[in-house]
């Protein structure tokens, strides 16, 4: 891993020549000093060029990031919390790593299982009191 480099997880690390790190002024807390200086963060990862990441991965974020990318297959990151540019810096790497971490684990198979036979008589049982509380609260010429 180099210097620069981010880790996903793991298993994936993307390249720092792959990140494209910017800073524009921003509009948070600072004062007069949000007029002066550029701290805002913006972290942009073309996610669709990228040869950090397997196929299966890469076809998974893909689909999992779809509405954060932009025409292009960028996913764009921000980050203004502080008033310090690496703090940002160090926060906005720490959010896309957070994002691609989470877009491409595989979902855990879920095991069906089947429901206990004392749950089916509960449930069952609380089926039949209410009915029986609705049908006492009719009139009684409607009765059955």
């Amino acid at each position: 891993m180099g210097r620069g480099d981010l880790r996903v997880n793991d298993r994936f690390v993307i390249p720092a020549g792959e990140l494209d790190i910017t800073y524009v002024r921003a509009g948070g807390p600072g004062g007069q000093n949000v007029n002066k200086v550029a701290s805002k963060a913006v972290v942009r990862f073309s996610l669709r060029d990228s040869g950090a990441f397997s196929l299966d991965a890469k076809t998974r974020a893909l689909a999992c990031l779809a509405s954060r990318l932009t025409t292009e297959g960028e996913l764009i990151v921000t980050s203004s919390l502080t008033r310090d540019q690496g703090r940002n810096r160090e926060a906005a790497l720490a959010r896309l790593a957070a994002l691609l971490a989470a877009a491409v684990t595989r979902p855990r198979k879920r095991n069906a299982t089947k429901p206990s036979r004392s749950s089916v008589e509960r449930r069952l049982d609380g089926k039949q009191r209410r009915g029986v509380t609705k049908r006492e609260r009719r009139r009684p010429n409607d009765a059955d």
